[in-house]
């Protein structure tokens, strides 16, 4: 029997453009994202229609077994102190985890366990994070271009965004984010 010879889908590194298959896209605005600042003042007068992320992923079967393979690209930028973020969230199956790849831009991977003890990863082009299953994530773009990832997860995994209605534990503002590179430096 002769084998068969197919070209799979392909990434961009250099930008995470996705090509080579069917895909889906969605675009997240300020809008889309009430609660997830802290500053409600800036949130009320910022642009609803402002474009903060968007996801494009791999039109891929759903079911036990199968992943998806997408990625996030982050706008640079901040509401307030606060640096623009994705939403955020656990899976819904929470044992599920996600492996995170840094194509392009920099910024933090804010991860968060049940009980609310967080930690910070930096993001960077070929940075690589493991996300253990029961940790919440949040991309935040602290730089000044887009900060791009491509991620990797279980199609059953879904997505909890209620489990953190009240937001992260931490956030990452322009001052705190000072204080972080210092203690880096000092450390």
């Amino acid at each position: 029997m002769k084998p068969t010879l197919s070209l799979p889908p392909q990434v961009a590194w250099a930008s995470g453009a996705l090509s080579g298959a069917p895909l889906i896209r969605k675009i997240t605005t300020l809008g889309d994202l009430a609660g997830v600042f802290a500053d409600e003042a800036a949130f009320r007068h910022g642009d609803p229609s402002l474009v903060v992320y968007s996801v494009e992923m791999f039109d891929t079967p759903a079911g036990e077994g199968e992943l998806f393979t997408g990625v996030t690209h982050l706008n640079p930028g901040c509401l307030g102190e606060e640096y623009f973020m994705t939403r955020g969230h656990f899976h819904a199956r929470r044992e599920q985890g996600e492996v995170y790849f840094g194509l392009r831009g920099e910024g933090l991977l804010l991860l968060q366990n049940e009980q609310g003890g967080t930690r910070l990863e930096q993001v960077f082009p070929g940075s690589v994070h493991r996300i253990a299953g029961y940790i919440a994530h949040r991309l935040i773009n602290t730089g000044t271009d887009v900060l791009s990832a491509l991620a990797v997860w279980p199609s059953v995994a879904g997505h909890d965004y209620a489990a953190l209605a009240g937001g992260f534990a931490q956030r990452v503002t322009k001052g705190n984010l000072r204080l972080m590179a210092k203690e880096v430096q000092n450390g």
